[in-house]
């Protein structure tokens, strides 16, 4: 007799128990179990907390979790048509954008790529010892012959980093100016920071086909924009109180103030919001590259499945120096606006 047969009994239950039967599929341990001709063993609890299954047991009538989760999914996939006819002209840009970013950096011959790479670190962090890192990291994967795989690496990076800025930042002023709209805003930013990062992909993988590359796109976008909504949110909002009430006084409008005042002096946060979306893309880039995402993740993956010890290495260090140098570069860009603003006061 299962523990709350009891129960169902004194409600008077039995009858709709007893007419009822729940049609739910068979769970894991359910259909392990029958392959290899055993049972599955019951709970030996004094007391099991009154679960779906548990109550189950008891009342056939009662849905069981594996209901649940399948409820779920057949939710999903009733809705997976309509949401693709939605979202396939809507994201299809994205995968142009990659395919042509990959096509671009990957044909570049490396005497004139590695210097471009050398001259744009310079440029954005006006640091000697940046510079060089930068020099020898990319000298370095060509000597090893791991260039090209670090130049998709960085493509992608590269297109997702500025997609998620320039659709982050706007949300983020939006949610500066509205206190309700940030309150709609935050949760969603908690679910998307807090979900794992495998999880991004389950979805996407029945939405999109594995051969595009708006499937990966998409998930690391996700993953990645957060920081920089939050940050550029919280600079703004910190912006002195005063510095308003001076630019209030000068008859300022709205766009002047924002664009003039309140943005210069959020920058740091701003900066310091898209170096860490930049990380959250090359983390997120090594795990896309389960879906087909090309670069340093496939090595990684390769010597996973094909327990290649010195592959995944080898290839797990390239991706600890591309974080480095992109992580160095931002940071230096960062250091040179805030020396520039001191300067300024």
């Amino acid at each position: 007799m299962a523990f709350y047969d009891d129960i169902f009994n004194i409600f008077g239950l039995r009858d709709w128990c007893n007419e009822k039967t729940s049609d739910v599929p068979m769970s894991m341990s359910e259909l392990l179990a029958k392959t290899r001709g055993e049972s599955v063993t019951a709970s030996a609890e004094v007391f099991p907390f009154p679960s779906l299954d548990n109550l189950n047991k008891a009342c056939s009538a009662m849905p069981r979790t594996r209901e649940m989760t399948a409820g779920v999914e057949d939710g999903f996939l009733n809705i997976k048509d309509s949401l693709k006819v939605v979202l396939d002209p809507i994201t299809q840009p994205l995968s142009w954008f990659l395919d042509g970013a990959l096509y671009v950096f990957t044909s570049i011959p490396w005497f004139i790529l590695i210097p471009m790479l050398i001259l744009s670190a310079w440029y954005v962090s006006r640091s000697l010892s940046v510079t060089i890192l930068v020099a020898f990291t990319f000298l370095g994967f060509g000597f090893i012959d791991h260039l090209n795989v670090a130049i998709q690496t960085l493509s992608i990076v590269f297109v997702c980093s500025t997609i998620c800025v320039l659709f982050g930042v706007p949300i983020a002023i939006l949610m500066s100016k509205s206190n309700a709209f940030e309150r709609v805003t935050i949760p969603i930013l908690d679910l998307l920071q807090t979900l794992p990062s495998f999880v991004y992909l389950i979805p996407l993988i029945f939405l999109f086909s594995i051969t595009e590359s708006k499937l990966y796109g998409i998930a690391i976008i996700l993953y990645a924009i957060v920081p920089v909504i939050r940050l550029t949110n919280l600079g703004i909002r910190l912006v002195d109180k005063d510095v308003i009430e001076a630019a209030n006084a000068f008859g300022m409008s709205n766009r002047q103030k924002l664009l003039g005042v309140e943005i210069p002096l959020a920058l740091p946060n701003i900066m310091a919001g898209i170096n860490q979306t930049i990380m959250m893309s090359l983390s997120m880039v090594v795990i896309a590259s389960l879906v087909s995402a090309p670069g340093l993740g496939v090595l990684v993956l390769r010597g996973i499945r094909n327990l290649e010890l010195g592959v995944g290495l080898i290839a797990g260090l390239g991706i600890v120096l591309l974080a480095v140098v992109l992580d160095r570069t931002s940071k230096g860009a960062l250091t040179r606006i805030n020396k520039s603003q001191h300067q300024d006061k």
